[in-house]
């Protein structure tokens, strides 16, 4: 049973069944042809007999055949009038004395004299069957030699000793063309059916047999262009090929399992590599960092211009300077954090004074570059599990990002915070330029920025950091009409 659970089983039951029919067909059919062969010799001898019946009472008695059959002293059926041609009575010297037709009938001049046709004269008649059976008066009978195939009619001869000597009458059978091609052609059609249905299995067998290798061929394809997603669809087949095509999937799995543990520990050794140099370079570039903003703090406390034009410029000019050192210093900060691994501290958290909290940061920015900020929050707004120090990070970032993008013509901020179904969920949209379509993708990505001054680790952290919290983070933006997050976070458990 096992065997016929195979492929190679069902195709070999397949091509023993295909062979037994084709065996059963074919020998049903020369069974029906031999007994049509049959039937047909029988209504043939049946004929003959009835001609050679007809012939022999014209001979022995005073009347002509058609005169026989005219007064009903004999009879020929509808089958025997369609049969046989002609019957023809040859006398003693080989004349012919009288005919069914009135081919051969002797002719009557009018000096009453009597013109016969003699045998030997006859060269239409068709072959002669059996003139063995005639001895040495065959070669009386010009048909005697014919070849019985050259002709579809035939013809047979029957002694008659008479007291006037030895006659003959002779039965001249038409055999229908037609019908005995036809005969002849039916066990063809029947066997080019038969094969013609062999074939279209054996195209379906193949078709079945080739499609799953063809299928492989596709998916084998892929898998050497990277495409370890690719699965075979012929995995619920039983035979050889489906199991090949099963093991051919869990290869693939397998592969795209490994090749994403391959990414994780890539990106793992990355970040662990790039975390050890960020370190030490944080720390060598802080140290500087802290002198030159102390010594700035030091300048503008003890070396400040008394006049005032001078006092504007040098407050200018010092300020710009520890803004320049407090960006490097964020700029630092953000790597670390990235680079870090991340221990979060999850515990319930109001998500109004996270938000609140990061709003204030940007307020005075905002209002000196016109921005309004809005702030709406929904009934029955539980808690979250979160960390607040990294939601600070995430909303920092977020509202940075927006009031950074509205710097040029002001605009709207506004966060939307509102249940969602075991989540809290947060909106935060801005009238911004907006992110480019081809951009989208991307900027989650560390280290990918359209700022020039940018380090690219911002959202990348925000990204981080929501994971961490088990939540989602979804953008929407469309260039030159403003950005829109969408940031689900889990409910604190009661």
């Amino acid at each position: 049973m096992r065997f016929l659970n195979t492929f190679r089983g069902r195709l070999l039951l397949i091509l023993a069944f295909l062979l037994v029919v084709t065996l059963g067909v074919q020998y049903y059919l020369n069974y029906l042809n031999e007994d049509e062969n049959n039937d047909l010799r029988e209504k043939q001898e049946a004929s003959v007999t009835d001609g050679l019946r007809l012939g022999t009472s014209s001979v022995t008695s005073d009347y002509r055949i058609q005169e026989l059959l005219a007064q009903g002293q004999a009879r020929l059926s509808q089958e025997d009038e369609i049969r046989i041609k002609d019957i023809l009575i040859i006398d003693n010297e080989l004349r012919v004395t009288d005919s069914y037709k009135d081919t051969y009938l002797p002719v009557q001049n009018d000096d009453g004299t009597v013109i016969y046709k003699y045998l030997p004269d006859l060269t239409d008649l068709p072959p002669l069957m059996q003139p063995e059976l005639l001895g040495d008066d065959a070669k009386n009978f010009p048909n005697a030699d014919e070849d019985a195939s050259s002709s579809d009619d035939e013809a047979h001869v029957l002694p008659v000793e008479t007291s006037r000597g030895r006659w003959y009458v002779m039965v001249i059978l038409h055999n229908d063309p037609r019908a005995a091609a036809f005969r002849a052609a039916k066990p063809l059609v029947f066997t080019l059916g038969i094969l013609l249905v062999s074939t279209l299995i054996t195209f379906y067998l193949v078709w079945r047999f080739t499609r799953p290798i063809s299928n492989l061929s596709v998916a084998a394809r892929e898998v050497a262009k990277g495409n370890l997603s690719v699965r075979v669809p012929e995995s619920q087949r039983t035979d050889e090929m489906g199991q090949l095509a099963k093991q051919f999937n869990e290869m693939t799995s397998e592969l795209e399992k490994k090749s994403e543990l391959e990414a994780k520990l890539q990106q793992a050794e990355k970040s662990a590599v790039v975390g050890r140099l960020g370190s030490a370079i944080a720390h060598e570039i802080r140290n500087p960092l802290n002198y030159i903003n102390l010594t700035l703090d030091h300048l503008r406390s003890k070396f400040k211009p008394a006049e005032a034009d001078k006092a504007a410029a040098f407050e200018k000019l010092t300020s710009q300077l520890k803004a320049e050192v407090a960006r490097i210093n964020q700029q630092i900060s953000d790597f670390l954090n990235y680079s870090r691994p991340a221990n979060a501290n999850l515990r319930p958290v109001d998500p109004r004074k996270v938000v609140e909290d990061s709003l204030r940061i940007v307020e005075a920015e905002a209002e000196e570059k016109h921005i309004k900020i809005g702030l709406v929050e929904q009934e029955d707004v539980t808690e979250i599990m979160a960390d607040p120090e990294f939601l600070r990070s995430v909303f920092n970032n977020l509202f940075i990002n927006a009031v950074q993008s509205m710097e040029s013509k002001g605009g709207n901020l506004n966060v939307k915070i509102s249940p969602d179904d075991g989540f809290v969920r947060f909106d935060i949209s801005d009238t911004g330029y907006g992110i480019s379509q081809e951009n989208i993708p991307k900027i989650f990505e560390p280290y990918f920025s359209t700022k020039e001054t940018g380090t690219g680790l911002g959202l990348a952290i925000v990204y981080k950091i929501v994971e961490i919290h088990h939540g989602t983070i979804d953008v929407n933006s469309r260039e030159g009409s403003g950005t829109s997050f969408t940031i689900k976070l889990p409910k604190a458990e009661n």
